[in-house]
């Protein structure tokens, strides 16, 4: 067995929130590792809703979710942390001089003087199809998210959910497949009007086909190496089962979130968020933080940008901790020779002013 992996700060979560703490606690000299379940950064920017436009970042009229990340990707460069994904934080125990022993679901294991929980609201889990079988065809044939657009290119796809994620993808594959139909059990949706206006527009220029059903089986024929999926059987309303061939199966029923192994640790919960304080963001147990949508305080608003704020605030009471004895001086970015050395740009060189 390995080595625990000696850090100052692991953090859970690499979503926007777990992203900026990174940055943060950079600026004070602070290393970290990040942990999260996901395959990639990004947290709900990513899963969820990858181009959907973010208008509140400051100074940032507009962006998608996934220029967000890829813009705190490359502002936490400077910092060297490591990244732990596709696996989750099952282990943590707390030690006798208050540091911290973690352990990931990957084997890997950790000593920290602090850690950062950032995990949004939980890890995802797409809703699944109900319908026996489906299990064999993941990722190959049925789909719970997009990695590869182009994969979807010349198909006859089959798209199933009324929220946004279906919607979203409607819009975007009608062009490239070679047949696509939308089949949700109501015709009442829960996606953005303006995409449902999108979906109803491709509807009336024959680009596509929407019907009202449930899907309650598959049917698949044997290939040389495994079976194929070649059609599935969809419950209507008046009971009748219609049979639809397809090539791909998208499935977005939405995803499920879960806290997982962190209820185990011994933390406070409200409604499956953790309280903590307004002045270092910190749980119940010292030593332990919480920022992003996971905590809850009096006048809590669920937004990236104060999430950025809990970051700030938790990086200085993390800085404090790991330092008791020495005063936490605020630097500033824009000025100071240690902040520039932390971010490998070159401090400007003062010069006079003219008289």
């Amino acid at each position: 067995m390995q080595a625990p992996i000696q850090t100052d700060v692991v953090i859970i979560g690499a979503g926007p929130c777990g992203l900026f703490q990174v940055f943060e606690l950079g600026l004070l000299g602070i290393s970290t590792h990040i942990v999260d379940a996901l395959e990639a950064p990004g947290g709900q920017c990513t899963e969820l809703y990858p181009d959907k436009p973010i208008y509140d970042i400051p100074a940032i009229p507009e962006c998608s979710a996934q220029e967000l990340i890829e813009r705190l990707m490359t502002q936490i460069e400077p910092f060297g942390a490591t990244f732990h994904l596709d696996q989750q934080l099952n282990t943590l125990q707390k030690l006798e001089d208050g540091s911290f022993h973690l352990a990931t679901t990957a084997g890997k294991q950790f000593h920290a003087k602090a850690v950062v929980i950032a995990g949004g609201v939980g890890s995802f889990q797409a809703m699944p199809v109900r319908a026996e079988g489906a299990e064999q065809f993941i990722d190959s044939q049925i789909f719970y998210r997009i990695r590869d657009v182009e994969a979807h290119r010349g198909k006859d796809l089959i798209i199933l959910g009324g929220g946004d994620s279906a919607f979203d993808w409607v819009v975007k594959l009608a062009d490239i497949a070679k047949s696509l139909t939308l089949i949700h059990r109501t015709d009442k949706f829960r996606a953005a009007p303006a995409t449902v206006e999108k979906m109803q527009a491709l509807l009336a220029a024959g680009k596509m086909e929407f019907m009202i059903g449930n899907v309650t089986g598959l049917e698949s024929k044997p290939t040389d190496s495994a079976n194929t999926l070649d059609a599935i059987l969809v419950t209507c309303p008046d009971k009748s089962i219609k049979r639809m061939s397809l090539d791909h199966l998208l499935v977005f029923f939405g995803l499920s979130p879960r806290l997982g192994p962190i209820e185990q640790w011994g933390l406070d919960f409200e409604k499956n968020q953790i309280p903590t304080d307004t002045e270092k963001f910190e749980t119940n147990i010292d030593g332990i933080y919480a920022v992003g949508d996971i905590n809850t305080y009096p006048g809590k608003k669920k937004l990236i940008l104060s999430g950025f704020h809990e970051a700030a605030l938790a990086a200085f009471a993390i800085k404090a901790r790991l330092e008791p004895d020495k005063k936490v001086h605020l630097q500033y970015t824009t000025t100071s020779p240690i902040m520039h050395k932390r971010l490998h740009v070159e401090t400007p060189k003062r010069t006079r002013k003219p008289v």
